[in-house]
């Protein structure tokens, strides 16, 4: 007998967390957060998520066993952004069981229906912004930081419950010991022809929250028309910053400038994934020592946004922002870089991707259904 369940007390909570460790315990390629992190994500206390959104949590039981979970939550700056009634739900994990996911997903598709949304979109673990999206393909190499790995099956669950694809999200490798010569001469071409003027971010304290306010300008002009995107929130701008920024090179965090404007941004990181691998989700003595040896041997970075505002694109900026990244990478020993992710629609990105050599190795899936 499947049942569904709110999630109400502390112990259902810690459930809901450590369901994908069951689920993934043979899977050497599942990378989980620390426990900690998504309890505060999770919290309406600490996640600023909360102070526009509701969301509610479910766990799906079978035989007494927790076998599936689901959040399903709304999203008022989506609604106010796009001009639709658009619900959503995340954080989906389940068994090889149609019928246990397809009652979590009726679930998810109630809930939101109560709140007069028409259609559900997911999954989003809340938003854009956060991990998204079901893994496709590319199920044979760990995930990037921020980037999700998830069951092979979990596409034919949402498939045989009657949803359809809405959006596919590529993520690209490349793998280099050195620069090629010829992107080098073509960024220092487009540079010259462009006058555009690369700096990183500040290691003065002062400068360097003003450079990321310009950043952030930069961010939500540049992604304003992006499918899908939704402006952070002043409490969730500083919360991501209070995030990044302590794990963030300022060599990899770009802010491009014409005439002293800023007109297009690009940030990288180190793969701290490579990191939480060997933490498997818990803080302790032990752990702590083996994330101080795997952050000293990181040798794998992510492009994990990159924007250029209208009126500047088409101009080989991108160009700039990728040999930079992968030149300041290099120097550092990151031989592997992700460039992710990348909107199946982006076509310009698309083929930069690709014009700089670089492999699509995975896609992410966004899903939709309708509500009757």
């Amino acid at each position: 007998m499947i049942q569904i369940k709110k999630v109400k007390s502390p112990k259902d909570v810690k459930a809901f967390i450590m369901l994908p460790f069951r689920l993934y315990k043979d899977d050497p390629n599942w990378i989980p957060n620390l426990i900690g992190d998504d309890k505060k994500h999770l919290s309406q206390k600490h996640n600023p998520f909360f102070q526009y959104a509701e969301a509610e949590l479910f766990l799906a039981l079978k035989d007494g066993k927790v076998v599936g979970r689901i959040s399903a939550h709304t999203n008022p700056r989506h609604n106010a952004k796009h001009n639709d009634k658009a619900g959503f739900f995340g954080f989906f994990e389940c068994i090889d069981d149609v019928e246990v996911a397809r009652a979590l997903l009726d679930e998810a598709i109630s809930w939101n229906k109560a709140k007069g949304r028409d259609n559900v979109l997911g999954p989003f673990n809340f938003t854009i912004n956060d991990q998204c999206g079901l893994l496709v393909d590319g199920f044979d190499t760990p995930p990037m930081l921020l980037n999700t790995h998830t069951k092979p099956y979990y596409p034919r669950l949402l498939e045989e419950a009657g949803f359809t694809k809405a959006m596919d999200m590529y993520a690209y490798l490349s793998e280099k010991t050195e620069m090629p010569e010829r992107i080098e001469r073509m960024a220092a071409a487009i540079e010259r022809r462009t006058g555009v003027k690369i700096k990183t971010l500040s290691a003065d304290k002062k400068q360097r929250a003003e450079d990321i306010k310009r950043i952030f300008k930069v961010y939500e002009k540049a992604w304003e028309d992006n499918w899908g995107n939704v402006p952070l929130s002043q409490a969730e701008l500083e919360h991501l910053t209070a995030q990044l920024l302590p794990l963030a090179d300022p060599e990899l965090v770009l802010l491009a400038e014409i005439d002293d404007e800023p007109v297009g941004f690009c940030l990288a990181m180190p793969n701290f994934n490579e990191v939480l691998q060997v933490m498997r989700g818990r803080i302790n003595p032990i752990t702590i020592v083996k994330a101080l040896i795997a952050k000293n041997k990181i040798s794998t970075a992510r492009v994990i946004t990159m924007g250029v505002i209208d009126g500047y694109r088409q101009k080989g900026i991108d160009t700039v922002f990728y040999y930079r990244s992968y030149k300041h990478g290099l120097a550092k020993g990151y031989f592997r870089g992700e460039f992710s992710w990348v909107l199946e629609t982006n076509t310009m990105m698309n083929r930069v991707a690709e014009m700089l050599d670089a492999e699509r190795y995975k896609t992410y899936r966004i899903y939709e259904k309708q509500i009757g």
